[in-house]
């Protein structure tokens, strides 16, 4: 039991202590895609992931104009009740 208790602690030191090695400073690469003057929005810059949330986001902002829309409108004109 003590063996897998101590196993298993090596286990978790190891993989803390290689996770501190990996760390890679990657703000100057960023940096110099959002400062790159290529004519792209800065809110399209970050590639397909950037523009697939602004075509969702846009999506969503019409539908919900549109029932807002909607619902305004059916509450102006009431139904007539018999």
């Amino acid at each position: 039991m003590f063996r897998h208790i101590n196993a298993l602690q090596q286990v978790a030191r190891r993989s803390i202590c290689s996770s501190a090695r990996r760390q890679v400073n990657k703000v100057p690469d960023k940096q110099k895609l959002f400062q790159e003057d290529n004519g792209i929005p800065v809110h399209l810059k970050g590639g397909t992931a950037d523009a697939l949330l602004y075509r969702t986001t846009m999506v969503l902002t019409v539908l919900g104009t549109g029932y807002v829309v909607y619902e305004l409108v059916k509450a102006a004109f009431p139904q007539k009740k018999d």
